[in-house]
């Protein structure tokens, strides 16, 4: 089986993710490494900061389900 050429939405790029939840930056760091985590005034996550590919990304989004974490946004930023 030979691998796939690359496509151009398999680049990585800057993502912000908005979670409904406010969460400790310090306790989170680990789950989301390499993220900044900024707690918003409305009472939101942003986590914002490198992912590889879109397999990277499926694979942070998996990992905010699996805390239970209500996903409000996802954006491209770079």
């Amino acid at each position: 089986m030979s691998a796939h050429a690359p496509r151009p939405d398999d680049t990585g790029a800057i993502y912000q993710i908005r979670v409904a939840a406010c969460l400790d930056a310090r306790q989170c760091a680990a789950w989301f490494d390499g993220m900044s985590i900024t707690l918003c005034a409305d009472g939101s996550t942003v986590l914002q900061g490198w992912v590889a590919d879109q397999a990277a990304l499926y694979g942070l989004i998996a990992r905010l389900r699996d805390l239970a974490l209500p996903l409000v946004a996802v954006l491209r930023v770079e």
